[in-house]
């Protein structure tokens, strides 16, 4: 199974209002499946997001039975958002552009792939993906404190 439909088939067990407007926005309006997670760190190639967010899924799941984690109890709906939707102030985010660089090989100038950061949403990192998720749905105080927070700050689980 690839991640697209993993990721969608997640996100369709999820039962709330506005869940299939939501889906329907990431799958027509976004580049969710085909951005990056970064420029130059994890996932900084084409799909990255993607990537990044069922590795996060997997993660949680598998800390889900740890001490740390016991005590908040998420429910599946819960881990599903948070998890699939904590960076999606990255989408329409991240443009293919070219850039510079000097071969070490060769000596000449070569022109490479770049991705350059187009920030349309000047909100922070996790209060843009809050704030875009909301507008479909309705996420719990624990869901949007766990995606605002998922960089550190407020709750350090691990």
């Amino acid at each position: 199974m690839d991640n697209k439909q993993a990721i969608l088939e997640l996100l369709q067990s999820v039962k709330r209002r506005g869940i299939d407007t939501l889906i329907d926005y990431i799958e027509n309006k976004t580049d969710y499946f085909t951005a990056p997670a970064s420029t130059k760190y994890h996932g900084s190639y084409s799909g990255g997001l993607a990537e990044h967010h069922l590795d996060v899924y997997q993660c949680f799941k598998q800390l889900q039975n740890t001490p740390q984690f016991k005590q908040h109890n998420f429910s599946e709906e819960s881990v599903i958002l948070i998890t699939l939707l904590h960076d999606m102030c990255k989408t329409n985010f991240y443009f293919e552009t070219t850039r510079n660089w000097k071969n070490p090989d060769t000596g000449q100038w070569e022109q490479i792939p770049y991705y350059e950061v187009v920030d349309s949403h000047p909100y922070g990192h996790g209060e843009c993906s809050v704030m875009l998720v909301s507008d479909y749905i309705r996420l719990t105080t624990e869901e949007k404190y766990a995606i605002r927070w998922h960089s550190g700050g407020l709750i350090k689980v691990v």
